[in-house]
């Protein structure tokens, strides 16, 4: 007889997943939105909320802080904000989720481009009574440069305003005109409190002038359109597996995650940057025997396998194996935006190495021709290019041009999320400098400031 540990375990395998992030500014309420969603949607463990009770009841509250729930840095729980991002997974029959809470003070901007950078769905929250703010714009335009496909305008706060209509009107019509602005596909609207729970996982009784769905309503039912299988086949080598042993010795496979697109027994695939050709001759599953037959014919992003070829080619770590008909260009010249996420700032003339994939190779940051602002040359809320800055320091957004040693295989970040990012790191430490994403750019106006002259480099 099937236990209910195992029912459940199969009803969680039939559902789909969906990421999504949280995102707004300083006290809008994330973290309460966050514990409400968990709280209302029973994912909360009985230890865990009385965990929440004890430490609400030693501040002098009344009712358990449900932004406790996510707040799990000492430092947050002292000063009442979010600073890391946090990561709570949790599921309902029909959905399961995996949620970042980023923080919303300016100065972790870069933590929520770390949170976004995989989400589906971003919810940026607003204060009904503060409205659009910087910070909102901020995200805003962090979700639309990380191609984010579904955007949720949370109008936070609406206990405080009277749940007015004419308040959530307002602010859900200045937001989605700048949002629709930046190419954000898809935008919601929905009035909340997350600390009355009104319209979080239950409708609420007192805005009856909305007909829309709840939060969790919409987290349920939104499509997840970021399919990696349906893209062009991208295979980044992770290692390369050559048994040596009796019982296989002229083995040799290339293992590795697909990062996108779907690859086939029998495929013409092109190995890059060498640029030469084979075909697969065979795909090991994880968990299969090496040449014990036990093999697959097709796999799909985003399994891990190892592929075996039919000629004997040269073959390392950070190579990228893909269909010979949709294989991407190389380049060692890379334009790019640019998150700035390291304290240090980045300059141009500056040594990096640059990784994309599993492939890890030395560059030099040959121009920053502009830096993104969020004010309109005439003082507007749209967004201008700052041009020429010269540098880009903690949580800038900016437009580089990179040269590396070695040819890249890059897609563009619009055509795939995995294969067009990358990150510059500090060659000295290994620190993350910035992350990147190929050909991305905001039409804001400025032009870009001549190439800066080097001398010395040979590539």
């Amino acid at each position: 007889m099937t236990s209910t540990t195992e029912r459940f375990a199969e009803e969680l395998s039939a559902t789909t997943l969906l990421r999504f992030a949280t995102a707004g500014s300083v006290d809008d309420g994330k973290s309460t939105l966050v514990g409400r969603l968990l709280h209302d949607s029973k994912s909360v463990l009985t230890d865990q909320l009385e965990a929440v009770e004890h430490a609400s009841r030693n501040r002098g509250q009344e009712a358990p802080d449900l932004a406790l729930l996510t707040d799990g840095l000492r430092a947050e729980r002292e000063q009442g904000i979010t600073i890391d991002v946090a990561y709570r997974y949790f599921a309902t029959p029909r959905r399961r989720f995996i949620l970042a809470d980023t923080p919303g003070h300016v100065q972790y901007t870069r933590n929520m481009v770390t949170g976004a950078s995989t989400a589906e769905l971003a919810v940026v929250l607003v204060d009904a009574r503060n409205g659009v703010v910087e910070q909102t714009r901020r995200h805003a335009a962090v979700a639309a440069l990380l191609r984010v496909p579904h955007v949720v305008l949370a109008v936070n706060k609406m206990d405080l305003a009277g749940y007015a209509e004419p308040v959530f009107a307002a602010i859900a019509e200045e937001f989605t005109a700048y949002a629709a602005s930046l190419g954000v596909p898809e935008i919601t609207a929905i009035p909340i409190s997350a600390l009355a729970g009104d319209n979080v996982v239950e409708p609420s009784a007192h805005m009856d002038w909305y007909g829309g769905p709840t939060v969790l309503e919409h987290l349920e039912t939104v499509p997840v359109t970021d399919e990696p299988a349906g893209r062009p086949a991208r295979f980044p080598v992770q290692y390369v597996i050559r048994p040596g042993n009796a019982a296989h010795p002229d083995y040799r496979g290339y293992a590795g995650q697909i990062a996108s697109g779907v690859l086939r027994v029998g495929d013409a695939v092109t190995v890059l940057p060498s640029g030469r050709t084979s075909t697969i001759e065979a795909i090991d599953a994880l968990g299969t025997g090496l040449g014990s037959g036990t093999t697959v014919d097709v796999a799909w992003a985003p399994q891990s396998v190892t592929l075996r070829l039919a000629d004997d080619i040269d073959i390392s770590r950070g190579d990228l194996i893909a269909p010979t008909a949709h294989a991407p260009a190389t380049t060692q010249d890379v334009e790019a935006t640019v998150c700035h996420v390291a304290d240090r700032p980045l300059t141009v003339g500056q040594r990096v190495l640059l990784k994309h994939t599993t492939r890890t190779v030395k560059a030099i940051v040959k121009d920053i021709p502009s830096r993104l602002t969020l004010t309109a040359p005439d003082g507007g809320n749209g967004l201008s290019q700052h041009a020429a800055p010269g540098e880009l320091v903690a949580n800038d957004i900016g437009r580089v041009t990179i040269r590396t040693a070695e040819p890249l295989a890059l897609d563009a970040y619009a055509d795939s999320r995995r294969t067009g990012s990358f990150l510059l790191i500090d060659p000295a430490d290994g620190t993350t400098l910035t992350a990147g994403m190929a050909g991305e750019s905001f039409a804001a106006g400025a032009a870009p400031a001549p190439a800066a002259e080097d001398e010395g480099w040979d590539f």
